[in-house]
C-alpha cells in the first residue's frame, strides 16, 4: 500500500511539473536599436556620460564590451541584425533583398522578425529599425508600395509629427526643421523644450502605445522593435540634456592624427556637409569639444527615451517575461584617426554597445569577456525563446556567455566598400581589395596606429584564411 502511495505521489508531482512547464508563456522580445551609438556610456567605461537607464539595464543584465558590428554604416549593419547573415555594404542592402524577394521569394531566407512571426509572434516595428525609419521607400520614405522588409512586420510605424515624413524625421532638428540641402542645417543644436520637440520623443510615445496594445493581447507573445534616431547627425537634443556637459572636462581624443599609409580613413564627408560656421574639428580643438558635448547630449537624450520604454514595460508587468536587447548599429569616430563619422574599419566605427537582459539571467551585472558580433543576435534570441534556430544562419548563439560571462566568444568580421576585416582579442587585420594589408596589435596602448603587417606575415596569413572562411558563408 505504501508503495502505491509513493508511486501516486511521484505521478502527481511529475504531472504538476509538466503542467507548469506547459503553462509557461513564450518569452516576449523587446529590441531597442540606437542609431550611431558608440560605447559612450558610463557602463561601458565613459563615466562622464549621463546614461542612467542604459547603465541600469546593464547592471541587471549582461553588457558586451567586445561587441562588433559587421559593417560601419546603418543599412548594412541593420541587414546583418535583421537577417542573421552577411550582406551588401550599401545602405540600400535591405531594399536589394526586397527586390530579390519580388523576383523569387523562395530564394531569400526569412528575416528575423519574419521568422518569429512564423513562430507565433506578433511583430511590430516603431521608428528606425531597418535603415529607413518606418521601413518604406520613395522620395520621402513613405511610399507604401516600396517596402524595405517584406513579410517582416504585422505593423510598422513611424510617427512624423511636424517633420512631415520619415526622411524629415531622420535628418531633422527641433520643431520639424528638415534638411533641405548641403550646408543648410546646423551640425548641432540644443533647443529648449520637452523631449517631443525632436523626433525620438514621438517615436517612443508610439512605442509606449504599442506596448499597451501588445501586452493586452495575452494570446500571443510579441516581438517589438523600437528604433531611436539620436545620436545620429545632426547632433540635436533638448537643451536640458546639454546641461549635463556644461562644465565637465572631456578626456583627450585618442590617436587624433591622420593615418599614414594604406587605411580606411576618409574626409568625414557626412559630417562636413552640415553648416559648421566655417569651423573644422580636425584643426579647431574648441569646436571639437563643442561637437563632442552635443554628441554626449544626444546620447543622454536617447538614454532618457530608453528609460521611458523600460518604465512602461515594468508598468505593464511584461518585464517579468521579456528579453530586452539594446543594440547600437555601429560606432562613430569623434576625432580618432582624424575622422568625424563612421564608414571606416577602425575600432571606433565597428565597436558598439550591446546589452541583453531578461529575468533569471545568471550573474547579472557582470560584463561579458567574450567577443561577439551583430550577426550572432538572431540565433541567440532563438535559443532564449526556445524557437527553432534556422539552418541558414551564419552567426553563433552567445547563450553560453549569457550563462557564464567568462565564456569565450569568437573573432568578429566586418566589411565596407573595398575592404574587409577580422578582429581577434589580440589583432585586427584589414584586407583591401587592392591587396594591401593593415595589421594592428590590440594589446598596445596606442591601438590601430602602427601597421605591423610586413613584420608578421604568419599572423597575416592565418587571419586572412579565417576571414575568407567566415565570409564564404555570405548569403543574400
Amino acid at each position: 500500500m505504501g508503495r502505491i502511495r509513493l508511486v501516486l505521489m511521484f505521478m502527481v508531482i511529475g504531472g504538476a511539473i509538466t503542467l507548469n512547464a506547459q503553462s509557461q508563456p513564450p518569452k516576449n522580445i523587446l529590441l531597442i536599436c540606437v542609431d550611431d551609438l558608440r560605447p559612450e556610456l558610463a557602463s561601458f567605461g565613459a563615466p562622464y556620460i549621463h546614461s542612467p537607464n542604459m547603465d541600469k539595464l546593464a547592471a541587471q543584465g549582461r553588457a558586451f564590451p567586445h561587441h562588433y558590428v559587421n559593417a560601419p554604416s546603418c543599412g548594412p549593419s541593420r541587414y546583418t541584425l535583421l537577417t542573421g547573415v552577411y550582406g551588401p555594404s550599401d545602405n540600400n542592402a535591405l531594399f536589394f533583398r526586397a527586390d530579390e524577394i519580388l523576383k523569387d521569394a523562395k530564394s531569400v531566407t526569412p528575416s528575423m522578425p519574419e521568422w518569429f512571426r512564423k513562430n507565433g509572434y506578433t511583430t511590430v516595428s516603431v521608428g528606425k529599425v531597418s535603415h529607413h525609419p518606418g521601413g518604406l521607400g520613395g522620395p520621402d520614405w513613405d511610399d507604401p508600395h516600396e517596402i524595405e522588409m517584406p513579410n517582416a512586420w504585422d505593423r510598422r510605424l513611424m510617427p512624423v509629427g511636424e517633420w512631415q515624413h520619415p526622411r524629415g524625421a531622420m535628418h531633422g532638428l527641433a520643431h520639424g526643421e528638415i534638411r533641405q540641402g548641403r550646408g543648410t542645417m546646423e551640425v548641432y543644436q540644443s533647443a529648449p523644450g520637452p523631449d517631443t520637440i525632436y523626433p525620438d520623443g514621438l517615436i517612443v510615445s508610439e512605442a509606449l502605445n504599442q506596448l499597451d496594445i501588445l501586452t493586452a493581447d495575452k494570446s500571443k507573445p510579441f516581438f517589438l522593435a523600437v528604433g531611436i534616431l539620436k545620436p545620429h547627425l545632426p547632433f540635436g537634443a533638448p537643451k536640458n540634456y546639454l546641461e549635463f556637459y556644461k562644465d565637465i572636462e572631456l578626456p583627450a581624443i585618442l590617436h587624433p592624427e591622420k593615418p599614414q599609409g594604406i587605411s580606411t580613413w576618409h574626409d568625414s564627408g557626412e559630417f562636413m556637409q552640415y553648416n559648421r560656421w566655417g569651423k573644422d574639428p580636425r584643426n579647431d580643438d574648441d569646436f571639437a569639444t563643442d561637437v563632442r558635448r552635443h554628441y554626449a547630449a544626444c546620447v543622454s537624450y536617447a538614454d532618457a527615451q530608453v528609460g521611458r520604454i523600460l518604465k512602461k514595460l515594468r508598468e505593464t508587468g511584461a518585464d517579468k517575461n521579456t528579453i530586452i536587447v539594446l543594440w547600437g548599429d555601429h560606432g562613430w569616430n569623434l576625432g580618432e584617426h582624424n575622422i568625424w563619422g563612421k564608414h571606416n574599419l577602425f575600432e571606433e566605427a565597428l565597436r558598439s554597445p550591446l546589452i541583453v537582459s531578461y529575468p533569471g539571467i545568471e550573474h547579472p551585472g557582470e560584463n561579458a569577456e567574450g567577443m561577439v558580433e551583430t550577426v550572432d543576435i538572431f540565433p541567440t534570441l532563438c535559443d532564449l525563446t526556445e524557437v527553432n534556430v534556422p539552418n541558414f544562419l551564419i552567426g553563433t548563439s552567445f547563450l553560453p556567455i549569457l550563462d557564464d560571462p567568462k565564456a569565450k566568444g569568437q573573432p568578429a568580421v566586418g566589411y565596407y566598400n573595398k575592404a574587409k576585416t577580422i578582429r581577434t582579442p589580440d589583432y585586427r587585420l584589414i584586407f583591401h581589395d587592392s591587396g594591401e594589408i593593415e595589421l594592428y596589435d590590440e594589446n598596445v596602448a596606442d591601438k590601430e596606429v602602427v601597421n605591423i603587417a610586413d613584420s608578421n606575415p604568419e599572423i597575416v596569413l592565418e587571419l586572412k584564411a579565417e576571414l575568407d572562411r567566415r565570409l564564404k558563408s555570405k548569403h543574400k
